[in-house]
């Protein structure tokens, strides 16, 4: 049995009577509805979870189920484009510098969103286990480590990887990590957070039960970082450590420059940046591209998810056709460690969204298993985006998408692993070209060779070493740099 302190039966009632008094008030003691059929092991388990419910934000969130609407803050009215920088319209080499010292100076972390799954793909694993790129199959963790550890040698300075982790893939992540020796990085250096846990509510507001002795939680979303880095200590390691920036973002993109010196440049010095909230973004493909858009209201930059966008808005456009809204988020961001502080001591700062979803769940009082044929439950999550308004001033960076982002979210189609294929494929074969290669092409210009470029050889195409980069690569050559 686990508790100090908690241990005998006595204990167990008194914490039960505790309990209730937690949960009556706000209509969910049916929590305890299968109190006498539990032995002593499922009534600690379920009292200790019981014990750490926000009950103040599932009684706020249930009210809100109940009144048919989402707790989370609806569109502001007067909403406008972001302010947008462009690559074009900056130096971009004295930004890079910039960053260059933020970097050799220790003051930056890589932190990866990694609790996914990788079902939608057909994957029995972590997301970031899935082997992503075109020639050697590197799993997503090993393009992310050699990212950082080429960022480590070109900059000499340490740069700490922080991963979240979700309840589901926390152990089987550690365990491939520590298999492949964490890929060269050094197990010190490279840190899990388990991410946080909310419960699945149902369509009147009420706890689901996943079990007798077990509520039915879900992870808090990627919003739920901030309070998983604060509970874990990482963000006063961070501060020991003179850590002030953190880059972030998601596990499903293999393109991503993990450790940007002209982002973090921008990020810590630019005027327009007040060094708390930056982001990079890519133009929409077109109005119905499922990706969040930057937008401005009230002085504050924020992120309008794009089932929240008014139709009119999404299609709305400027005089030279494009689209208004058109800053897509593609959720790489850099954040600074004093504001994160600052939200963490906060209570639940950022806002909860309501996601409907099908949950499994025990049947009240009958204590059978119900399997829902369509979505019956809440799932209440937060998003990370959220923090962005919450920035004295928020940097938005436009990126091009055939250099930075080509994620694997879907089996087919945009976004699955043969498009992502495709698009590192073609950024490899640029970045020769860029040097002077010359690279076999069919006449419609598609790609008729393979070409990959690990992070250790090169971030960009200025960084390929002249020695390895060939004069000519030959129609179906497979060329591994």
């Amino acid at each position: 049995m686990s508790g100090i302190g908690h241990s005998g039966a006595g204990s167990l009632e008194s914490r039960r009577a505790a309990a209730l008094e937690r949960l009556r008030p706000v209509g969910q003691d049916h929590v305890l509805a299968f109190w006498d059929t539990l032995g002593a092991d499922a009534r600690e388990s379920l009292l200790a979870q019981v014990e750490s419910l926000p009950m103040d934000v599932i009684d706020r969130e249930a009210r809100a189920i109940r009144a048919g609407a989402a707790s989370a803050e609806s569109v502001p009215a007067g909403l406008e484009p972001a302010p947008v920088l462009r690559r074009r319209d900056i130096d971009t080499g004295h930004w890079s510098a910039a960053g260059a010292r933020v970097i050799g100076a220790g003051r930056v972390a890589c932190f990866t969103v990694a609790g996914g799954q990788g079902t939608r793909l057909g994957w029995d694993g972590p997301k970031g286990i899935f082997p992503a790129t075109p020639l050697a199959a590197k799993p997503l963790f090993q393009v992310f480590a050699e990212g950082i550890a080429a960022a480590r040698a070109r900059f000499g300075a340490m740069v700490r990887w922080y991963i979240m982790t979700s309840p589901l893939n926390h152990a089987q992540t550690h365990d491939f990590l520590a298999a492949h020796s964490w890929f060269g990085l050094g197990a010190g250096t490279v840190t899990l957070i388990p991410q946080g846990t909310l419960p699945s509510l149902s369509r009147d507001g009420r706890i689901l039960m996943a079990s007798p002795s077990a509520v039915a939680v879900n992870p808090d979303g990627h919003g739920g970082a901030v309070r998983a880095l604060r509970d874990s200590g990482a963000l006063d390691q961070m501060r020991r450590e003179g850590i002030d920036t953190l880059s972030m973002f998601q596990v499903d993109n293999p393109l991503v420059r993990v450790v940007d010196p002209l982002f973090i440049g921008l990020h810590a010095e630019h005027p327009s940046s007040s060094a708390e909230a930056s982001s990079k973004v890519v133009p929409k493909r077109n109005a119905a591209e499922k990706v969040g858009v930057f937008c401005a209201s009230g002085g504050r930059t924020m992120v309008v998810e794009y089932s929240d966008l008014p139709a009119g808005l999404a299609s709305s456009t400027s005089p030279d056709g494009s689209l208004r809204f058109s800053a897509g988020s593609i959720a790489i961001h850099a954040f600074g460690v004093p504001f994160l502080e600052r939200i963490a001591a906060g209570a639940r700062a950022l806002p909860l969204h309501h996601a409907a979803k099908k949950v499994p769940h025990v049947g009240i009082p009958d204590g059978r298993m119900v399997e829902p044929a369509s979505p019956n439950a809440v799932k209440l999550e937060t998003f990370i985006f959220d923090a962005v308004p919450l920035a004295l001033r928020a940097l938005v960076l436009e990126t091009d998408r055939a250099e930075e982002f080509a994620p694997i979210k879907n089996a087919e189609g945009e976004d699955s692993p043969a498009s992502s294929r495709t698009a590192q494929l073609d950024r490899a074969a640029r970045w020769l070209e860029s040097r002077g290669s010359r690279v076999a092409r069919d006449a419609s210009g598609a790609l008729r060779c393979e070409i990959e470029i690990s992070p250790l050889t090169a971030c960009d195409a200025s960084e390929i070493p002249a020695s390895r980069i060939p004069r000519e690569v030959s129609a179906g050559e497979r060329i591994l740099l």
